[in-house]
Parts: structure tokens; sequence; C-alpha cells
């Protein structure tokens, strides 16, 4: 399929909204529920999941006439595995404190469905660029899910938001802190623990689907066709 014949309005629409890794296809959501405490542990692995998302997709679209049916999946990991490998190396020397709190999910990223799902699914039937613009757009949307659902464990649990920022952005990003709820907020523990992330991300998929639902409403609702012509009208009781 050639670039010229891809829709990237409907590429970009699809991943942040219409076929949402997280919210429709519900991939990647061990490291989704695991490690989103806090903002800045969302954005850190968000950013690496974008780096190895978009680099295997251009990568694998490459390759994608130079490689046999036989060994295509194998060659696929072997892509998406060094690009984990080299966004792992560049936080371990640029944000090692970061890398040391998200942990094994960084390695992980191998394992991510949605990273081999749009590697064999689009990457190896399309061009570059479009294989990129699909990559980023489903990274971007499962970032997005990510930083909502940071922040709303952040606030929940701690009465901050954006703390810790300069693990990830530098110095400069210790200031960001915001204490929305005050020094005497008793904070809401199950919010930072695995339980609450799987109600967060419950109420994220439920108001989704709840927006979905109204939009296809009023869509059927200007689709009802206008019946012409006069209507029968019908009077009860008594007229003096």
């Amino acid at each position: 399929m050639s670039n010229s014949s891809v829709n990237y309005a409907e590429l970009g629409k699809n991943g942040l909204w219409n076929n949402n890794p997280a919210l429709v296809q519900l991939l990647g959501l061990c490291p989704l529920l695991a490690v989103t405490g806090s903002v800045v542990n969302a954005l850190g692995l968000g950013l690496a999941t974008m780096l190895v998302l978009l680099g295997s997709n251009i990568s694998v679209s490459l390759i994608r006439n130079a490689v046999s049916d036989a060994v295509r999946l194998p060659a696929f990991v072997m892509i998406i595995a060094s690009f984990t490998t080299a966004t792992e190396l560049l936080m371990q020397a640029f944000t090692y404190e970061l890398y040391q709190i998200l942990g094994i999910f960084i390695p992980l990223i191998v394992t991510n469905c949605a990273i081999l799902g749009r590697a064999d699914a689009f990457a190896s039937k399309n061009g570059v660029l479009a294989s990129a613009v699909d990559g980023f757009m489903m990274a971007l949307g499962f970032m997005l899910v990510l930083l909502v659902l940071g922040a709303m464990r952040e606030l929940l649990g701690w009465g901050t938001l954006f703390a810790d920022m300069e693990l990830l952005l530098g110095p400069a990003a210790a200031s960001w802190e915001l204490n929305l709820l005050g020094q005497d907020y008793p904070g809401l523990l199950v919010a930072v623990l695995p339980p609450g992330a799987f109600i967060v991300t419950g109420f994220l998929i439920a108001a989704k689907n709840r927006i979905d639902k109204s939009l296809d409403e009023r869509a059927q609702a200007k689709r009802e066709p206008v019946v012409a012509g006069s209507r029968r009208v019908r009077t009860t009781g008594h007229i003096g």
C-alpha cells in the first residue's frame, strides 16, 4: 500500500481514540497499571514506549519486502528488542533514578503486544511515512492514557501533581510540583496501589464508552430522514 492511499487523519483518530491501544485494544495493561502511580513515571514509560514503537514501525516497513513469512515474526521481535535495549541504555545514561523506579517494565516493552501488533498488522504492509505516523499516533494515544491515569492516581493518592519531574526533565523541573489538596491531605492509599490502578482504568474505559455512545446517538439522530408533507392531528375533548 502506497503512502498516497493512506488516510493520515484516520490514522491519528484511530491511535488517539477509535483504536486506542490501552482503552480499546486493552494492550500493554501490565506496565500501564503497574507504574502509573505518578505523572513522571507515566511520562517516562510513555516516552520509552513511543521511541520503541516509532523505531520498530519504521524499521519493519523498511525491510517488509525483504523478509520471508517464515522468519517475519522473529525478525520483528529482534527489531523491537534492539530498540528496547537502546532505550534502556539511554535511560540508564540520562535518567538513571527514573530507570531504577520503572525497573523491569522498561525491558518488558519487548513483550508489549501493542508494539508487535502494529509491526505485523500495519508496518509490514505499508510505506515508511505511513508506518511512522501510525506508530507515533498509537504511542501518543497510549502515553496520553498513561498520563491521565498517572495524574489521577497521584492526585488522589498524594494530593500532588508533577512531583519528582526532575527525575526525567532535570533540575529545572524540580519546582513544577503542585500541592493541590494541601499539606494536610491524608492521601488515599488505594489510589497508588494496584487495585487503584484497576479502578481508575475502569472509570476511564467507561467514560470513553459513554462518550462514544453519545456521539453515535447524535450521529444517528442527524441521519434520520425528515418526512415531508402534512401531519394528521388528533383532537380530543369537547369543543363548544
